[in-house]
């Protein structure tokens, strides 16, 4: 019948055959695959410091990420990404373990901050490292058949057996001395390279390692974590792109650092040279990109000192953008707190086989969860006898499923840019708790997402659910609480001293 009626209207079946071909092998070309034939290469890339406003893919008109935005254009950006802990190596530590800082013990960045007349005396973390008794994410890679490196700022332990090599990854180099320049002279990478030079600026000597190993590993999976020490003080960057933002005028009552802003495109360069290598080994559809930050944007230092790298100084010379990064608006406050503007994070993940380009996720997703979705797109197996606090996010990359019912913890007993507090957050709903003086906060981050109007008197019945999820959570893992302090002295509360575990 359908040949009788095609013939009458002048058309043929071989025509009919292959025009129906054409539409479904072109339909079957177009959907993004939530399979493939080899488990994916994983590039993980790691600033340090950036704010969730500082990408223009969120919203910033004054920094210019042409790659970034490149790998917003052709992946996922998630809204509600965040970071495990409000500073570096917390959050670094539930990256590599798919643990809460809180359960690690490890609460503050290493070695910690210290203030000896305050109010309440602050937990010291319970090691100054990754415990080597974890298995790391490094190492259930290499155990799935990954190669596996780690190049850059690592601050989970200055020595064996506390050292990328340590933890599973086979080719590493860490950065250990606060310097983007000079870094042969300074001994600033370890282990020492014979072939490095003074010439050669941080962020491109970590890509240099980075592309080394995409290259000598492109027959076979890999897992890179690449991460950089920018954005982090003392703010230094190529004076040529210094000069660039200096003639450019920002909008919006946004500081404009121009030095800040250079170190932004520094990683954004990385990126594009890492995509760039993917694309002409012909290994892009195949390989997960992830681009992520570490804790929320630096406003300013907490000892209130500039924060420029010392011959920088003159550029801002009278200026307060001596002392000023970045700002983390509309979110309130910056790192070391547990507000929006010091956990919440650019997320943006591109994987052309799987992820439809240009999608978006409204998904919470915490830093412990990297662990258990690396290793579930390698095929790889959790540790039995280790608690993995994150979860896979799979099926949201592939077919951008949501689960409503989320829940997410923050425990950071320390001051820093704030008071010791906790917080959780489940769908619209945080919960933040100052140790110090029991207050409670409840915000509508939907509605609110600055957390300027506190709500808890208004929603007393979803104050007390929240406010026992996260006391429970805290029993649960042990998480270590802030005592009060015999030397209290309310003249002297802000002096900050050395930490106890400094030598």
């Amino acid at each position: 019948m359908v040949y009788d009626i095609l013939r009458s209207q002048g058309i043929s079946l071989v025509f009919f055959s292959l025009l129906l071909l054409c539409i479904v092998s072109s339909c079957m070309e177009s959907a993004p695959s939530s399979s493939s034939t080899a488990p994916p290469n994983i590039v993980f890339i790691l600033a340090d410091d950036l704010g969730w406003a500082d990408l223009p893919s969120y919203g910033n008109t004054f920094h210019e990420t042409p790659n970034l935005d490149r790998l917003r254009k052709e992946g996922m950006l998630f809204s509600n990404a965040y970071a495990a802990a409000p500073v570096c190596s917390p959050t670094r530590a539930s990256i590599q373990a798919g643990q809460y800082p809180a359960r690690m013990g490890i609460n503050d960045f290493i070695t910690g901050h210290w203030r000896p007349y305050e109010q309440m005396t602050v937990p010291i973390n319970r090691t100054q490292y990754l415990p080597d008794s974890l298995i790391t994410v490094g190492e259930a890679m290499k155990m799935a058949g990954y190669a596996t490196a780690y190049f850059g700022k690592w601050h989970l332990g200055w020595s064996s057996p506390y050292q990328p090599v340590d933890q599973g990854y086979d080719d590493w180099r860490v950065h250990r001395r606060g310097t983007f320049y000079q870094l042969k002279s300074r001994e600033a990478i370890f282990p020492p390279d014979e072939n490095l030079d003074d010439e050669t600026r941080l962020s491109e000597a970590l890509t240099n390692y980075g592309l080394s190993f995409i290259e000598q590993h492109k027959d076979q999976p890999f897992f890179l974590f690449l991460s950089h020490y920018d954005v982090h003080v003392q703010l230094d960057a190529d004076r040529d792109l210094i000069d660039k933002y200096l003639s450019k005028e920002p909008k919006d009552s946004f500081p404009g650092n121009a030095i800040y802003a250079a170190m932004i495109e520094h990683v954004d360069r990385s990126v594009g040279r890492i995509m760039d290598k993917l694309d002409t080994l012909g290994l892009a559809e195949n390989t997960m990109v992830v681009f992520f930050s570490d804790n929320g944007g630096l406003v300013s230092r907490f000892d209130k000192i500039p924060l420029l790298a010392k011959d920088k100084l003159e550029i801002y010379e009278d200026s307060p953008l001596q002392y000023i990064a970045t700002s983390n608006a509309p979110l309130r406050a910056e790192k070391g707190t547990v507000f929006e503007g010091g956990i919440r994070e650019p997320l943006l993940i591109k994987w052309p086989a799987v992820v439809e380009a240009g999608s978006t996720s409204d998904q919470l997703i915490s830093s412990v969860d990297f662990y258990p979705t690396f290793v579930d797109l390698a095929g790889g197996e959790l540790p039995a006898e280790q608690a993995i606090d994150g979860e896979s996010f799979v099926e949201t990359l592939s077919d951008n499923a949501a689960n409503p019912n989320r829940v997410l913890f923050w425990h950071y007993p320390v001051y820093h840019h704030g008071r010791p507090a906790g917080a959780v957050r489940q769908g619209k709903w945080k919960l933040v708790e100052h140790f110090d003086t029991g207050e409670v906060e409840l915000y509508d981050l939907e509605e609110d997402i600055g957390e300027q109007n506190d709500l808890a008197a208004q929603f007393p019945q979803k104050k007390e659910e929240l406010s026992k999820q996260l006391s429970d959570w805290r029993a649960g893992i042990d998480a270590q609480m802030p005592v009060p302090n015999p030397d209290f002295d309310p003249t002297r509360r802000e002096e900050w001293g050395k930490h106890p575990s400094r030598q």
